[in-house]
């Protein structure tokens, strides 16, 4: 049995809500519908609608309605750091119980050298993650721009 019970990863809606962002990055140039972006990742149309709505709740990405809208950034690329998009997607971080709000449940609390061991990996995961923006991930990235450009 792990000794953390779970794994440090992203969660689904996270790891989408990064590549929503970066398909629009790629495309600044135009709105970017949930259809085209769903075909992007070839997910069904709810993965990248369900994320959108979190996106534009947290005031990165903002929806043009209409037979020509779509969705693009709320922000120029430059100032999105993507720690605090990690951040944003999801409040909880936690590893283990004793992190979150059951704390007071764990029968080592205040005993356990662990639980701030765990708390600063989380901290150092997320400041380098903050080192990069949306700019940094896009800029250069001749791979990423075929996969995610949309046809004109």
């Amino acid at each position: 049995m792990p000794l953390l019970g779970t794994s440090m990863k992203l969660t689904s809606h996270r790891d989408y809500g990064l590549r929503v962002l970066m398909a629009l990055a790629v495309n600044d140039d135009r709105l970017v519908t949930i259809e085209a972006l769903a075909e992007l990742q070839k997910v069904s149309r709810n993965h990248p609608m369900k994320v959108a709505q979190s996106l534009v709740a947290v005031g990165l990405v903002k929806t043009v309605r209409g037979r020509r809208g779509g969705l693009t950034l709320a922000r120029d690329p430059k100032t999105i750091r993507m720690g605090s998009v990690v951040r944003a997607l999801e409040a909880d971080m936690e590893l283990v119980a004793c992190l979150g709000e059951q704390s007071a449940s764990c029968v080592l609390n205040g005993a356990c050298r662990l639980t701030d061991s765990l708390r600063n990996a989380i901290e150092a995961f997320l400041a380098e993650v903050d080192r990069f923006t949306l700019a940094d991930l896009v800029a250069g990235q001749s791979a990423l721009h075929r996969r995610l450009a949309l046809a004109a």
